[in-house]
């Protein structure tokens, strides 16, 4: 008999306001560790409810939130970010007068494991093209370059 492994995010039957606006009615959302999941629909849907509403940046008023097996529904950003749940906002949210290593080192944290999985080596080795611009300013990159920081700042 083997022992499953929990869902690395399991999100069940979430309910979620704006003031007196009903934007989540019993959503669900399981994600495997290792697995990539999109989240599709029209403007309105509630897709940025949800997953801020994992992340702990909103509340839900009932539901679960579970982050491997542990009870996350009313835990802070912060605890969720510990338990290695990483987000990259739409906007990207780099620090334009910051460095892209400075950008990538503010972000660096030991995973929930105790070790840190994603150093500034395997983030540069990932995106090649932030290594040949780390002394650059977040302003000064592309669009394509700042999600890049945008990702490996999420990954580290």
């Amino acid at each position: 008999m083997s022992v499953s492994t929990p869902p690395l995010i399991d999100a069940s039957q979430l309910h979620t306001y704006y003031g007196a606006s009903h934007i989540l009615h019993g959503a669900s959302l399981a994600i495997g560790g290792g697995e990539a999941v999109g989240l599709l629909g029209r403007n309105g849907m509630g897709k940025t409810t949800l997953i801020r509403t994992m992340l702990g940046l909103v509340r839900p008023a009932s539901g679960a939130i579970r982050i491997r097996g542990t009870d996350c529904t009313r835990a802070r950003p912060d605890r969720i970010a510990r338990l290695g749940i990483g987000y990259v906002p739409e906007g990207r949210a780099i620090f334009p007068n910051l460095s892209v290593r400075e950008n990538l080192l503010m972000a660096a944290r030991v995973g929930n494991n105790g070790r840190c999985d994603w150093s500034l080596d395997r983030v540069l080795q990932t995106f090649p093209r932030l290594a040949e611009r780390l002394q650059h300013g977040g302003a000064q990159l592309s669009g394509g370059e700042q999600q890049m920081l945008a990702i490996g700042r999420a990954l580290m």
